[in-house]
């Protein structure tokens, strides 16, 4: 069965930074493709970022372009994300998500699995 479990959130000022973590059990990891994705206060579910199956290949939302980095350890079975300069528009619920392949197109929500989210609270 396949469990994601997501920490790492918190309250944070503005301009500050979190890093978020997800370790995965229940499969095999280095396999597949994982993304982070988003859900803010009365919003639908928001694509942040993904990357490959063998860590080199990422892509990013516009709104997370320079302020966020993906990254993950195979050996690990963790996936992360490290986040600065936050706004309170980056408020949400952060999730990470398993895609069924090994390359995650930028956007695509269509993962196989979500884990149960993380809240980011970004507020003076």
């Amino acid at each position: 069965q396949v469990q994601l479990v997501e920490s790492g959130g918190g309250v944070v000022q503005p301009g500050g930074s979190l890093r978020l973590s997800c370790v995965g059990s229940g499969f095999t990891f280095s396999p597949y493709a994982m993304a982070w994705v988003r859900q803010g206060p009365g919003m639908g579910l928001e694509w942040v970022s993904g990357i490959n199956s063998g860590g080199w290949r990422t892509n990013y939302a516009g709104f997370a372009k320079g302020r966020f980095t993906v990254s993950r350890d195979n050996a690990k079975n963790t996936l992360y994300l490290e986040m600065n300069n936050l706004q309170p528009t980056d408020t949400a619920v952060y999730y990470c998500a398993k895609y069924s392949g090994s390359y995650v197109e930028e956007g695509k929500v269509d993962f196989d699995d979500r884990g149960q989210g993380t809240q980011v609270t970004v507020s003076s």
